[in-house]
């Protein structure tokens, strides 16, 4: 499966806000975003201007991009959220959040979603007592997500709980650092989720 293998930072840089791709360097000053803010490339630093449509998809590409996902994954979940009752961007965005890699890294066992996603593909988690090893897996309300015994002793779990000190952890989520399980509580509203995210715009953009 194709994926992107280049700079982390300069996606983050691409789409001008921190996409909190790299864990603790988000929080550093070795941060991308700190140093060059502006785009990448020879004519980063000129003036650009974007169309109502380029607003829209730079919109689609930084939380595609946030969240992990392939141009194809992004689409047929956002038309399974209009499928839904409700608004469909609150429901494009409870359906990335739920997904199972960025509850693994919502619960504080990885650093950053691309972590969380490499982590659940071999098969360190499982949920409600089964082995599960696929990322895009969408959770439901009382599920649990579990370490499993052998994977306890991984440092950079151990790692990422220790940091989780410094980080909350959202209200629709419960973890037990002790146990190193978590529970999903409820669905998330857009209350919870206080990421830079215009969802309207990537309704309007699929719209067209």
């Amino acid at each position: 499966m194709a994926r992107y293998r280049g700079p982390a930072c300069r996606l983050c840089r691409r789409e001008g806000s921190k996409l909190f791709l790299k864990g603790d360097r988000c929080f550093s000053e070795k941060c991308g975003i700190e140093r060059r803010n502006y785009p990448p490339g020879q004519h980063g630093q000129g003036r650009t201007r974007f169309s109502d449509y380029g607003v829209q998809l730079r919109e689609k590409q930084k939380v595609r991009r946030m969240y992990g996902l392939m141009e194809k994954q992004f689409a047929r979940t956002m038309t399974r959220a209009t499928r839904m009752r409700g608004r469909a961007g609150d429901n494009l965005l409870q359906l990335l959040e739920r997904r199972l890699d960025n509850v693994v890294f919502r619960l504080g066992f990885a650093t950053s979603r691309s972590e969380a996603r490499q982590l659940v593909r071999h098969g360190h988690f499982k949920v409600d007592g089964r082995k599960a090893a696929i990322p895009s897996m969408v959770l439901k309300p009382g599920q649990t997500v579990a370490l499993r015994e052998k994977s306890k002793q991984v440092a950079r779990i151990a790692g990422a709980l220790e940091a989780l000190e410094g980080r909350s952890v959202p209200q629709w989520l419960e973890v037990d650092k002790d146990s190193f399980e978590g529970t999903v509580k409820s669905l998330p509203v857009r209350e919870d989720i206080t990421l830079p995210i215009q969802e309207q715009l990537i309704v309007e953009l699929y719209s067209r």
